[in-house]
């Protein structure tokens, strides 16, 4: 794992700081999508909370994670895929959420269709979001 978080650094051109390589452990660590919360509680007292938003700010802005919005208007942030890049997020999966457990899910391998928009509309991203049971609640 300590090579996977070098590599995603030094691709990003980022350096190398304690809350980076933390925060990439547990994205790099979790199969689902993590809140702000989550990840404050999971990286202990040892980081603020500045410092957290500070890092996924970051991640965001350099395609190293992504958002996926909540039913609640929450957010969650997950690994993007390798052919994301800074500017150019290439998220156009879908996102599925357990009614159970609440984790939260990437389903990369099931795209958004297509969209066509009326003359004059332009998309900026599209978004879907499924609930429902998942496997280990299902069970």
């Amino acid at each position: 794992m300590e090579q996977a978080i070098q590599e995603i650094l030094k691709r990003n051109r980022l350096s190398v700081t304690d809350s980076r390589v933390k925060i990439l452990e547990l994205f790099l660590s979790q199969a689902g999508a993590l809140a702000h919360g989550d990840i404050e509680k999971k990286t202990g007292e040892k980081f603020d909370r500045v410092t957290v938003y500070r890092t996924l700010q970051v991640f965001l802005g350099k395609g190293i994670i992504h958002t996926i919005p909540t039913a609640d208007n929450s957010i969650r942030y997950a690994l993007c895929r390798e052919n994301c890049a800074e500017g150019h997020h290439h998220d156009n999966h879908v996102h599925f959420v357990c009614s159970d457990c609440g984790n939260t899910t990437c389903l990369d391998d099931i795209t958004i269709p297509q969209i066509q928009l009326p003359t004059g509309y332009q998309t900026q991203q599209v978004e879907m979001l499924v609930s429902g049971i998942c496997r280990e609640c299902k069970s």
